[in-house]
């Protein structure tokens, strides 16, 4: 106890932030996923996995990729990855050439991350989003002006592109308006 002055019962235990804000987020896309009768695979239960072919198989280094979430409706793929990172406000308040050059590398390497997991489905509307925590006052400010996403493409084959998505998401917004952002960043077509 603490100075023998009380019995802990229990056993202790540790969580890490970054997989607290991955579970922050899952959650959230299950309730989107269930409001709008989508699908959603979990990485955390490895429903998402997809093993990389080396030749020979015993060169190579990484041996899977593991998105953090897929979810699907009929029309639409939206991969999720979460970052436990102060990316995404640094990312908004900066300049890109006054950003850090580590950050700007790390941010890269996410980037590619995210847009690698875009190769692992076809046929549908590919979105891959890159979520961040950030905090509460500046996610109300930034969706109140309505930035609160940044939105790019790639085009990934002569009849396809892929949408790439950066946000914000505080581990303290409710989950009804964390539900109603990310509808309103994947739009009408999440819904189809």
């Amino acid at each position: 106890g603490l100075a023998g002055l009380a019995d802990l019962r229990g056993l202790p235990w540790l969580l890490s932030m970054d997989e607290f804000f991955e579970a922050w987020v899952e959650t959230v896309a299950a309730r989107l996923a269930q409001t709008m009768g989508g699908t959603l695979a979990v990485g955390r239960r490895r429903e998402t996995i997809v093993p990389l072919s080396w030749t020979p198989p015993y060169r190579g280094s990484q041996r899977y990729l593991l998105p953090d979430l897929v979810l699907e409706t009929a029309d639409t793929i939206v991969i999720f990855d979460a970052k436990y990172k102060r990316h995404w406000e640094e990312l908004h308040f900066a300049d890109w050439a006054d950003v850090d050059a580590e950050l700007r590398e790390r941010h890269r390497a996410d980037l590619l991350q995210v847009l690698a997991y875009s190769t692992l489905k076809t046929g549908k509307r590919i979105v891959s989003c890159l979520v961040y925590p950030c905090r509460l006052s500046t996610w109300q400010s930034l969706t109140a002006r309505g930035e609160a996403a940044f939105h790019a493409t790639v085009p990934a084959s002569f009849d396809r592109q892929v949408e790439v998505v950066l946000t914000g998401l505080p581990l303290n917004a409710g989950m009804e308006a964390a539900c109603r952002h990310l509808q309103s960043i994947f739009g009408t077509a999440l819904l189809s």
